[in-house]
């Protein structure tokens, strides 16, 4: 019977860009995985940071030479989506590659702060403020504005939000905003709309009632984000003109504008046949922004992109040990892990999100058709199918044996709760416990405070 090793090769092509195989080990981009959990045992999370870099240079690289070809009038701007990993280390990463941010809520704004003060960015770089703004996270806008971040633009998401920055913010100069149009969802959602953003009909109609002759304001940037992901499908497309064609219109009543971000979503090596084609699609995309100006006289906008999974999916793995092995049935066999998907990986769980699956030892082996199974009672801890395959194969053997997943780096360490941080860094409520006293009068107990930025920071490495 063939070896594991021989299996995978004839069925997707192996070794791949980034794995290879050395005396019948994995090695992940050199990284000698064996050697890793002898040294710090399982389960075991690992980022690997140059990986950031080079998702970064490849996409600035592409939108580089897509703009050339094209002879594309305006520039391109590379912004990181903090919400896929906020922690510092990646962060720092990113910022080593003359990029910009995007935020989603209150927290991230001290974060910013912080990087600032240890000299790691400029209040010059661009702040893309997205997400719809409680009173806290409008508040940190307008105080940073005043503490001269020059390029914070804070992205409307309803028309209530202006209000706020109307009645505090005064500058030397106008004030940048943006406005993010309400998408469209695709046929198959379960609403038409998105609830972020302004709906498309109403966008030029709220810049002349509301902003067109505010001196403090000048509406900068026209945001859009399709849920579905950059893809190459008629949606995609059909969208993305609906939304140039929108930016022309406002861009002849209002000639400040002259940016249009187009959002994220340019996706990631999820598994072992993956096929994206980012060159095609990135000229694409600047090809018919270009095209659809031309159509409208209108000059091309610079292009912002807001990566997060692509940026830091590929950089992260998670490995484990199996520690025991059951055989349920004539048909399933199962390899019990030392951890747990729903808390190490929820997009498994919550999402069915599939991620690229390999044994760390053991290649030489046969293989057999196995269920994973994570180490909780809950019935919905396992994995069982792996997105190039029918099922998941994994070496026969009885002896030790390792497995990881791979490319794991966007959301999932927010998502399992790391250190007390939550997803978009939304902070942990109040907690009030009640009882009932003797008299039958209410007795109110305050269990755990709200949690505010300070404690957020230091579980992030931002602060110790």
């Amino acid at each position: 019977m063939q070896s594991y090793q021989e299996f995978l090769d004839l069925s997707v092509g192996f070794p791949q860009d980034g794995f290879e195989i050395i005396d019948d080990e994995l090695y992940f981009h050199d990284l000698n995985l064996m050697e890793m959990i002898e040294t710090y045992g399982t389960p075991l999370r690992f980022t690997y940071l140059p990986m950031i870099t080079k998702k970064i240079q490849q996409a600035k690289l592409l939108f580089q030479q897509a703009i050339i070809k094209n002879n594309y009038r305006g520039s391109y701007k590379y912004c990181y989506c903090t919400k896929s990993s906020h922690f510092k280390h990646i962060v720092e990463e990113a910022l080593k590659n003359e990029i910009h941010l995007e935020t989603s809520s209150a927290f991230d704004m001290p974060m910013i702060d912080a990087l600032e003060k240890k000299g790691l960015l400029s209040k010059d770089m661009t702040v893309i403020c997205n997400g719809f703004k409680t009173f806290q996270y409008k508040t940190y806008i307008i105080d940073m504005l005043h503490d001269g971040y020059k390029n914070i633009i804070p992205v409307l998401d309803n028309k209530e939000e202006f209000n706020l920055y109307d009645d505090e913010i005064e500058l030397k100069e106008p004030c940048n905003l943006g406005i993010r149009i309400a998408a469209e969802e695709q046929p198959d959602s379960q609403f038409y709309t998105s609830r972020l953003g302004i709906r498309m009909e109403d966008v030029i109609d709220f810049y002349h009632n509301k902003i067109e002759k505010n001196p403090n304001f000048q509406v900068k940037l026209l945001h859009f984000f399709i849920n579905s992901g950059i893809s190459d499908t008629p949606y995609y497309w059909n969208e993305l003109e609906k939304y140039v064609t929108l930016y022309c219109k406002f861009k002849k009543v209002n000639p400040a504008l002259d940016t249009l971000d187009i959002g994220g979503g340019m996706p990631f090596k999820d598994s072992l046949v993956f096929d994206f084609d980012y060159e095609y699609m990135i000229n694409e995309i600047v090809s018919r922004i270009k095209e659809i100006c031309a159509e409208h006289d209108t000059m091309e906008p610079d292009i912002i992109t807001e990566f997060g999974k692509y940026t830091v999916a590929e950089a992260s793995g998670i490995l484990y040990k199996v520690i025991g092995r059951k055989q349920q049935n004539d048909r399933e066999r199962w390899l019990m892990l030392d951890g747990s998907f729903i808390t190490n990986l929820p997009d498994v769980w919550a999402l069915n999100q599939k991620y690229i699956l390999l044994p760390i030892n053991n290649w030489d082996s046969e293989y057999e058709r196995v269920n994973l199974g994570g180490i909780t009672c809950d019935g919905q801890d396992y994995y069982n199918q792996e997105a190039h395959m029918n099922s998941v194969f994994m070496p026969k053997t009885r002896k030790v044996q390792y497995l990881g997943f791979f490319n794991t780096g966007a959301y999932q360490e927010v998502l399992s709760g790391y250190g007390g941080i939550h997803h978009c860094l939304l902070p942990s409520p109040k907690h009030v416990i009640i009882r009932r006293n003797r008299d039958e009068t209410f007795n109110f107990e305050v269990f755990g405070e709200e949690q505010n930025s300070k404690q957020v920071l230091k579980i992030l490495g931002y602060t110790t």
